[in-house]
């Protein structure tokens, strides 16, 4: 090792150590202080909720938190400021930032049978932060990328830097089925604790276990790539026969004493008239066609495309995800014409084959940025807001066989009409008793919901695949 190695080395020492786990008592290696924990979740908080739109139902925000705080209340870290926060997403996710910032997606929430899970999903994740797993991901990965930084100067070679890099970032992706699962065990704990039944953690794991057997039927339907794992996507087998699962379950059963609640119809009224899939304010699907009611535009992407929604694009793509076309909402201040605003964004890159664009009353431009990676691009002016078309291919397909389509979506750009806005109108849960003699093919004929109805109702009220209700049973139906 050269001197200048080990002075490194030496620098970095005090910035790394061992730290008791608070919620498992074992040694931890940690880079970062309970102090600056706190104030990185501050400070990503703030980022995560400008990307994350709140769900706009204070009541419904304050239950979580209600729940939430019953359950951290009886933590390895009780002491922390929990904030709860329901995120306005169709997504089945969940997760926690470092301080004890915890995020459920509205899309989980509809997915959920009960106040115990809600609590379960909910402690899960405050597992994760009493066992301070994002700093222990953290800490091993910049540990990563110092050793490898001196390992270059050492030798000098730039190369050890990527090496150790590429291995640190393999050792920490994700939490890993042993935090994952560390997670579920103290999640457990807090729920038997707080007077939960723990066994909804169990029923959490089958509801997500379901969601992940649903996606990859549809896509093996469609003849597409196996999707990958989702939330909490790590138990191959099934969560009842899953070993470890039980093993970590067991000290949380050993705690229930007495009447562990459930709160299933208190839960359930808690979800009526929640929005189901998109919302109006980000913009709604309907079929292969979008509508943004307060932005006023709706456009069409071809059969069979996927469409992906994010807070800073729309994106559009093949099934074999090898063409896509992004659209983002762009400033104008200085009032620039359609062809002098796409040549500023471009950032002075050839454009050919140009074209003026008028639809429904709009003014655009739409070109070709050539290349060995050509891009068809293009600007709608829409009242005093602008519109920026990207469209690629990846591989070895050209951008010819794809164009069509592309101008096809810019062209089909347009302010909504009158007959538009009932479109544009989310769906919502609505909760229902069942009644003697009722099937869900029968509730599934008279639904509005997209694609298979029936298997999504089955998901939804966690009888999939082939579940029926009974007469009696409150059930949530989509309308």
């Amino acid at each position: 090792m050269t001197l200048r190695v080990l002075a490194l080395l030496i620098l970095l020492l005090p910035l790394a150590g061992c730290a008791i786990n608070p919620a498992t008592g074992r040694n931890n290696f940690v880079m970062m202080s309970e102090q600056q924990e706190l104030d990185l979740g501050r400070r990503y908080n703030q980022q995560i909720l400008k990307e994350n739109p709140r769900y706009a139902d204070e009541k419904l925000q304050a239950y979580v938190q209600q729940v939430g705080e019953r359950v951290a209340k009886y933590s390895h870290r009780n002491q922390l400021a929990y904030q709860f926060t329901v995120v306005d997403s169709p997504d089945i996710n969940a997760f926690a930032l470092p301080g004890g910032y915890i995020y459920i997606h509205r899309g989980l929430l509809a997915y959920l049978s009960s106040e115990a899970e809600l609590a379960a999903v909910l402690g899960h994740e405050v597992g994760h932060v009493t066992a301070r797993h994002s700093v222990q991901q953290q800490s091993q990965s910049t540990a990563w990328g110092l050793l490898g930084q001196a390992v270059a100067i050492g030798t000098g070679v730039g190369a050890a830097a990527d090496l150790t890099g590429a291995v640190g970032n393999a050792f920490v992706r994700g939490y890993g089925r042993d935090m994952e699962l560390e997670a579920d065990g103290l999640g457990a704990q807090y729920l038997a604790r707080s007077g939960y039944d723990p066994q909804a953690m169990i029923e959490v794991v089958k509801v997500l276990k379901n969601q992940e057997d649903f996606a990859r039927d549809q896509s093996a339907a469609r003849g597409e790539a196996q999707p990958a794992g989702g939330y909490h996507g790590v138990f191959d087998t099934h969560p009842d026969n899953d070993r470890r699962l039980q093993q970590v379950l067991g000290p949380a059963r050993a705690l229930a004493t007495g009447q562990q609640e459930v709160n299933r119809e208190a839960f359930l009224k808690r979800l009526e008239g929640v929005t189901f899939g998109d919302s109006a304010d980000t913009g709604v699907r309907r079929g292969q066609r979008f509508y943004h009611a307060g932005l006023n535009f709706t456009l069409e992407f071809p059969q069979g495309w996927s469409l992906l929604n994010r807070p800073d694009a729309l994106i559009g793509h093949t099934a074999d995800q090898q063409a896509f076309i992004a659209m983002t909402l762009e400033a104008n201040p200085q009032n620039l014409s359609p062809p002098e605003l796409l040549r500023q964004r471009i950032g002075g890159e050839p454009l050919v084959a140009g074209i003026e664009l008028q639809q429904a009353g709009l003014k655009g431009y739409s070109a070709v940025i050539p290349g060995n990676a050509p891009r068809r691009v293009a600007v709608i002016q829409h009242g005093a807001q602008v519109y920026l078309f990207v469209a690629a291919v990846r591989g070895r397909a050209s951008l010819e066989s794809q164009d069509e389509q592309f101008l096809n979506v810019i062209k089909s750009f347009r302010p909504m009409t009158r007959d538009d806005y009932p479109q544009a109108k989310p769906l919502r849960l609505h909760m229902v008793k069942v009644k003697a003699g009722q099937t869900l093919e029968a509730l599934a004929k008279g639904s509005t919901l997209p694609g298979d109805a029936l298997k999504t109702l089955r998901l939804l009220n966690n009888l999939y695949p082939s579940g029926q209700p009974r007469a009696g049973d409150w059930l949530k139906v989509v309308r």
